[in-house]
Formats: structure tokens, sequence, C-alpha cells
């Protein structure tokens, strides 16, 4: 579906912003309150709230209010996703490049004019 951005669409449109990056480098060292998370940001409750959505919306993030105190943590499980994704496409790209050192190698061991020695 074109209008319905896929789970890891989310993932990196959230990790997009420095701010939202910030939470979760803080929420990585375990759970906090969402005036622990604001308090060294120089923004508004009103917009560490907002980022805050955009996060548990993601999946990065869940919340939960006991009594009067909303406490976020990471879930892991996304955070996971997100890096077997990268991975792959390093484990890609490794093979890739690789590959295209044997041929270089190759090339110049058959006396290729490009070996300058």
């Amino acid at each position: 579906m074109l209008n319905s951005p896929a789970p890891l669409d989310l993932v990196f449109q959230a990790l997009a912003d420095p701010t939202r990056r910030i939470m979760v480098e803080r929420l990585s060292r375990g759970p906090a309150s969402v005036s622990e998370l604001a308090k060294p940001l120089s923004m508004s409750l009103s917009a560490v709230v907002q980022h805050l959505q955009v996060l548990e919306t993601s999946g990065l993030v869940r919340s939960e209010k006991v009594g009067r105190v909303r406490t976020c943590q990471i879930e892991p499980a996304t955070l996971q996703n997100a890096e077997a994704w990268i991975n792959q496409r390093r484990a890609l790209w490794e093979r890739r490049f690789d590959r295209l050192g044997d041929d270089l190698a190759t090339q110049n061991d058959d006396g290729d004019p490009t070996d300058s020695k």
C-alpha cells in the first residue's frame, strides 16, 4: 500500500530527527519519565511529547502511565529489525567490494598496463 508506510520506513523516519535520536540514546540506558527525557532538551514538554508520539508510532519506544508519571522505554526488537536490514545491505556491499578487489588483482596479475610497479 502506497499510503501506509512500512514499519522500517517509520523507524528510519523517526530516527531522522536529532532530537528523537537523543531520546533513543537516553532510553538505551534504561527507562525514563517524559520529564527526564525533556530535561536536557531546549523545548517545551508539549514538543517532547510530540517527538515521543513519533517514536511510539514507529515502534521504537513504548510508554506506560502509572499515576501521573508516564515512563518510556526502548523496544529492542524494533531496533534489531533496523539493525538486521542495515547489516544485510552491508554484507551485500562487502561481497561486491571483495569481488571488485579480486577482479582488479586478477587484471594486474595478468600484466595489465594499469599495473604501475
